[in-house]
């Protein structure tokens, strides 16, 4: 996504913020799966909900700034989204565990 963004200044800006918020989800959730303790993982995988809400937030003021077309962006806000629901449900079961 972020190599066919155009190359505005509010883009880049944007777009990087989007590559690093969203590539650390993976790299939190990674950390949750080495978890020493219930606490640490449910931790860690706080860490990832908190970067899909960033994610979502860069991606949602891509198309408010008129970067991006809501209909091209509707696909990954999706994404993140289930994604969410995801990270709620895992988080929920292990407190319950």
């Amino acid at each position: 996504m972020y190599c066919a963004l155009p190359k505005t200044t509010v883009a880049r800006v944007l777009g990087k913020q989007v590559l690093r918020s969203g590539t650390s989800v993976g790299a939190n959730y990674r950390e949750a799966n080495r978890a020493r303790s219930k606490d640490e993982f449910i931790s860690k995988t706080g860490d990832c909900l908190k970067e899909l809400d960033e994610t979502a937030y860069w991606l949602e003021l891509l198309v408010e700034s008129g970067t991006v077309r809501q209909t091209k962006m509707a696909e990954l806000l999706n994404e993140t989204d289930q994604l969410t629901a995801i990270f709620v449900t895992i988080i929920n079961k292990a407190k319950n565990s």
